[in-house]
C-alpha cells in the first residue's frame, strides 16, 4: 500500500516541518518513506509544499503529483492542488484561512480552523501540527502513538521546550 500526501501553504507555516514529522512517523512504522520539500525563493510568505510518500514497497519517485491526501494551509494552495487529488482522496483544509468548500464531490474534505485554534492556544505557529493531527485521525495512515514518538526525534534539542506544545497541538487536531 502506498499513500501520497501533499502539504502546502505559505512559507513560515511549518509545511516542511509537518512533512518531516510525517516522514519520521512512517519510519517508526517501518514503511518506505520519501520526503521532498519545495519552496520558492521568497521563503517566508512565499509558497511552500512538501510531498511525503509512505509505502510498503520501495518508492520509485519522490514526486507527489496526484496526492491521496492534501493538507491545504492557505487558499492559493487549495486552489492549485484540489483538482490534483485522486478520486476518493482526502483534503484537510484550514478553514480559518480558506473560506470556500471543496468544489469536488468525489473527495472527502475535512475542515478544521487550525490557525484560529493555534492562536487561541497561544501557539500561533503550530497550526501545522493541528492539521497533521486531523489528517492522522481521518486517514489512519500512521498511528497517533508513533506520531508522538516521531515528534521527539524531529523537535531539535535547541527547541526542546516546544516539544510539549507540538504534541499538544497534534492531539488537539486529532481530537477535533
Amino acid at each position: 500500500m502506498t499513500t501520497q500526501i501533499l502539504i502546502a501553504g505559505f512559507g513560515g507555516q511549518g509545511v516542511l516541518f509537518a512533512g518531516k514529522c510525517l516522514a519520521y512517523e512512517g519510519l517508526f512504522e517501518e514503511k518506505q518513506v520519501s520526503w521532498l520539500p519545495s519552496y520558492g525563493p521568497e521563503m517566508r510568505g512565499g509558497t511552500a509544499s512538501c510531498g511525503v510518500i509512505l509505502s510498503d514497497e520501495p518508492v520509485g519517485s519522490p514526486i507527489v503529483s496526484n496526492p491521496d491526501i492534501l493538507l491545504a494551509m492557505n487558499l492559493p494552495s487549495f486552489d492549485k492542488y484540489e483538482s490534483q487529488i485522486v478520486k476518493g482522496g482526502k483534503a484537510i483544509v484550514d478553514s480559518t484561512l480558506i473560506e470556500r468548500k471543496a468544489e469536488r464531490s468525489d473527495i472527502d474534505a475535512f475542515y478544521i480552523p487550525a490557525t484560529k485554534m493555534a492562536a487561541e492556544a497561544g501557539v500561533p505557529t503550530l497550526a501545522n501540527m493541528i492539521m497533521l493531527g486531523k489528517m492522522i485521525k481521518e486517514s489512519g495512515v500512521v498511528s497517533i502513538d508513533n506520531a508522538v514518538e516521531a515528534m521527539k526525534k524531529v523537535v531539535s534539542a535547541k527547541r526542546a521546550d516546544l516539544l510539549e506544545a507540538n504534541v499538544k497541538a497534534l492531539m488537539a487536531g486529532y481530537n477535533y
